[in-house]
């Protein structure tokens, strides 16, 4: 690298993005790769028959052909058939292409509408406080709610108490995770205390289960590309001299920073990046660092940044016995989409 550092070659410790309420509103809506997304582009799986199937459903949800519960109370024991649930959940593995189909219903729907992920309605109620974020997201067609989340119990009372909210008024939530909605929980806190929340929840949503392999292991190596250090640092040069904008950091560091800043505002941090280099990764072995990353990655990703980074393969970071934790579906998707960006 020359002493002159150019204009185009940024830290990512350098930059100090804050929680600003009126632009996490105005971002839910989807990442820019899904801004055109629709049922027609999205490619179902022949082998997999429930992703056609989940397409149809998901279509007639959107476009208002099932009838919408108006006041429909979270925690009613009535019994409700699934065209009647003001709700619909998509529960299947990553890659199966459950955020194509929940941006193709926010497409499809009319009036007021959001997308976004649990993290940044979680984000939400943090920078507005639970009354204004509520009063924020009301009278809402519809929310899409994309990596449906609940990793501690405060996020499930939240989130439980602020959907029945808002489906009382009459939004319909399209949903997606990788685990089915009454399982939520299982492994990262004491469940069975909150069992009574999360069924709730549960029984609000019209479950559909998608089948189907990752989507991007169809064409990608399987392990996430790695340079030497010298060779990454040549990279770098030879691309910000053609005018590529390029985060240049050293894993640890940037490990360091995610932790001095909001998770709502990763994906500030990356804007106006082309590319994302990391120097020296190493496999983690903290969990708070882990599920750091894992945020962060979900962020890069949504802005299809591609990762060039030297030292351990980005799909051999989370050390220990972690990928088989209660965060295993998490880490397994940040792999995925790991080797994806690295593969780029």
């Amino acid at each position: 690298m020359s002493a002159t550092v150019p204009d185009n070659i940024v830290s990512l410790v350098d930059r100090h993005p804050t929680l600003d309420a009126a632009e996490i509103v105005a971002s839910l809506v989807p990442p820019l790769h899904f801004h055109s997304a629709s049922f027609e582009s999205y490619v179902p799986d022949a082998d997999y028959p429930s992703q056609d199937s989940t397409r149809v459903r998901l279509a007639e949800f959107a476009a208002g052909t099932s009838v919408t519960v108006r006041h429909a109370r979270l925690f009613s024991r009535a019994k409700k058939g699934a065209s009647e649930l003001p709700g619909v959940y998509l529960d299947g593995g990553f890659g199966v292409g459950k955020t194509h189909l929940l941006a193709a219903a926010w497409n499809v729907a009319g009036g007021r509408k959001y997308f976004g992920t649990f993290l940044q309605y979680t984000s939400l109620v943090g920078a507005l406080g639970y009354v204004k974020a509520v009063d924020a997201l009301r009278g809402a067609s519809l929310i899409c709610i994309d990596e449906f989340e609940l990793d501690d119990p405060g996020d499930t009372m939240m989130m439980t108490r602020m959907l029945g909210e808002l489906m009382a008024a009459g939004t319909k939530v399209a949903a997606t995770s990788n685990t089915p909605p009454q399982a939520l929980g299982e492994g990262r806190f004491a469940a069975a205390d909150f069992l009574r929340e999360i069924h709730a929840l549960a029984a609000t949503f019209e479950t559909i289960r998608i089948d189907g392999t990752d989507y991007r292991r169809r064409t990608s190596e399987g392990i996430a590309s790695v340079y030497t250090s010298n060779d990454l640092s040549a990279k770098v040069s030879a691309s910000v001299a053609g005018g590529t904008w390029v985060a240049y950091n050293s894993f640890d560091d940037v490990l360091k920073h995610l932790g001095s800043i909001h998770p709502s505002t990763y994906l500030r941090l990356i804007n106006g990046i082309d590319v994302l280099a990391l120097q020296d990764v190493h496999v983690i072995m903290n969990q708070t660092d882990a599920l750091r990353l894992v945020a962060f990655i979900d962020r890069v990703y949504d802005a299809q940044i591609p990762i060039w980074a030297s030292g351990t393969a980005m799909s051999d970071v989370f050390g220990g016995d972690m990928i088989n934790g209660g965060y295993r579906k998490k880490y397994l998707r940040c792999v995925s989409r790991l080797i994806a960006l690295t593969n780029a």
